[in-house]
Formats: structure tokens, C-alpha cells, sequence
């Protein structure tokens, strides 16, 4: 079998020059002498990303991942941080608990601390076997794969009107003063029910809201209904992600003077903390059970 050889830097001089001329992949395969699939390769990673692709940053790239493959990972240099990410997994902490735990218990070790999305990309670039299973088993979101959070397209529909979280006060950022929540559906059985969740980003304040139905305007009235009977000064703003279920947000704005903010296309960190709090809620509603408050 012959060995692959990585492309070099000449080589993407050409493959630039090629491409800029409008020559297909499999002319430009003849002319370095490789595979199409190489080609296709080297050059369909930069569509993906709507970047055009260019020799110099393909270049830097290739030597920057070459780089990552050669160096261990910051878990694999250091067993007693592994040990205790263990520990804590089969204890069902989640890996951002888990970060979090880190820092308090290590401030002053940096090797001793790692970001919770650090602890996902492990877990799931371990080899396949028991030990690969048993710790995804521990997650709270059990899935097989780990998506790619920056190349999912946005598959969801718009919702007119919309006001971006680019536009919301930076006061919500910095959670100090209370008022601001971040809101989702908890979804059941083959998304026949619904359970709404709100959650105060100062105060962590959860509320669950009972849904009889999923659409918009259910949701608007069950929403509306919790949070009329909240004092004033704890209704100010609402950080929602882009699902239907808000498309009447204007609606609710007037009758509850909370305005919501949505968050970009399929970033959900941008609800972090409703986020992680959904994930409790689940060990409580699992979605086999359906979710029913």
C-alpha cells in the first residue's frame, strides 16, 4: 500500500493558482500528480467554512495541526488530573462542575485546571471500549457524538422582529443585578409534550411551567402567567434561543414588560445557565418519561 504524503507548501501554491484559474479538481490531481481525493479534501474544508481558500493559511493549518498531534493532550500529561475528572464523573458531575471544582480546589496550578469543554473533547476522542462507554454513559447528555458547535447551519425558522443578545445590556452579562432570566422547552416523548424552564442568571431561580401544548401561543400565555406574579424589579429581560415556540415575543413583551433577547443560531451557551440547569431537570424528567410538570 502506498504511503500518504502530506501536501506541502509548493504544492498548495499550485493547488491556489489552479483553482483561481477555474480548473476542476481532477485536473488539478493530474497536474500534482494526486489522488482527486486529496484535493477535494484540502479544499472542501475551507467551503465548509465559507473561507476561500488561500496557500498561506492553508499552510499555517497544516503545521498547526501537525503540532496538536504531536503533543499529548493536557489530560494525558497528567494522571492525577485525570484521576480526579474520573472520580468526579462517575459521580455524575458534570464536566463543567467539574471545571468549575478544579479551580476553586487548584488556584494557583494551572496544570491542575482545564476548561469543561476540554473534558467533553476527551472523553470523546478516547478509543472505543468499556472505559469510553461507561464515562459517556456518566454524562448528563448521553450521546454517542459530539457536534461541531461552530459548523451546524441554522435549520430552525426566523422569528420577524427579533431583537439579537448583541443588543442586550452588558448589566446581564455581568449578573449583578437580578431580573434577567434565560428560558428553553424541555422536550418528551417523541416531542409530543413540553415543559418550559426559566431561570434568574443572578439568583440561579428556576421556574418550570406547565404547557398543555407546544405552540407559540400556549407558550406565550404559560410564560406570561409565571412571571405576572413576580415583583417587579425581577421582570426585565428574557434570553431565549430562536425556536418557534417564542415566535410571539412581541405579544409577551407587552403584557409581561419583559423584553427577550435571542440568542445566535444554535449557541446555546449563550443560555449557559438555563442550559446546564436543563440538565439537571432531566435526571428528574427523563424524555422517555415524557416531560410533564
Amino acid at each position: 500500500m502506498k504511503k500518504y504524503k502530506r501536501l506541502k507548501n509548493e504544492e498548495r501554491e499550485k493547488i491556489s493558482q489552479l483553482l483561481s484559474q477555474g480548473k476542476t479538481y481532477r485536473l488539478i490531481s493530474k497536474a500534482l500528480n494526486r489522488n482527486v481525493s486529496t484535493i477535494s479534501r484540502e479544499v472542501n474544508k475551507y467551503l465548509k467554512t465559507d473561507v476561500k481558500y488561500k496557500a498561506f493559511n492553508a499552510q499555517e493549518d497544516a503545521e498547526s495541526l501537525a503540532k496538536r498531534r504531536n503533543c499529548k493532550r493536557k489530560i494525558d500529561r497528567n494522571e492525577e488530573l485525570w484521576n480526579f475528572i474520573k472520580e468526579k464523573l462517575l459521580l455524575r458531575w458534570s464536566p463543567r462542575q467539574i471545571s468549575a471544582k478544579l479551580k476553586l480546589q487548584y488556584p494557583g496550578d494551572k496544570s491542575m485546571q482545564i476548561s469543561h469543554e476540554s473534558i467533553y473533547t476527551y472523553l470523546y476522542i478516547l478509543p472505543k471500549g468499556e472505559l469510553k462507554k461507561e464515562l459517556i454513559s456518566y454524562l448528563r447528555q448521553k450521546k454517542r457524538l459530539r457536534k461541531n458547535r461552530k459548523r451546524v447551519t441554522n435549520q430552525r425558522g426566523v422569528i420577524p422582529n427579533m431583537i439579537s443578545i448583541e443588543e442586550r445590556p452588558e448589566e446581564v452579562s455581568e449578573r449583578i443585578i437580578p431580573g434577567h432570566w434565560e428560558g428553553d422547552l424541555l422536550m418528551g416523548k417523541d416531542h409530543k409534550s413540553a415543559l418550559g424552564s426559566l431561570v434568574e442568571r443572578t439568583t440561579r431561580t428556576v421556574i418550570l411551567v406547565h404547557l398543555k401544548a407546544k405552540d407559540a401561543t400556549t407558550v406565550r400565555k404559560s410564560f406570561a402567567k409565571e412571571m405576572k406574579n413576580l415583583p417587579q424589579q425581577m421582570k426585565l429581560s428574557l434570553t431565549y434561543d430562536r425556536g418557534k415556540e417564542m415566535a410571539e415575543h412581541q405579544l409577551f413583551t407587552k403584557q409581561t414588560q419583559i423584553i427577550v433577547y435571542f440568542c445566535h443560531p444554535n449557541s446555546p451557551w449563550e443560555r449557559g445557565t438555563n442550559e446546564n440547569t436543563n440538565m439537571l431537570i432531566r435526571d428528574f424528567f427523563p424524555t422517555g418519561l415524557g416531560a410533564r410538570a
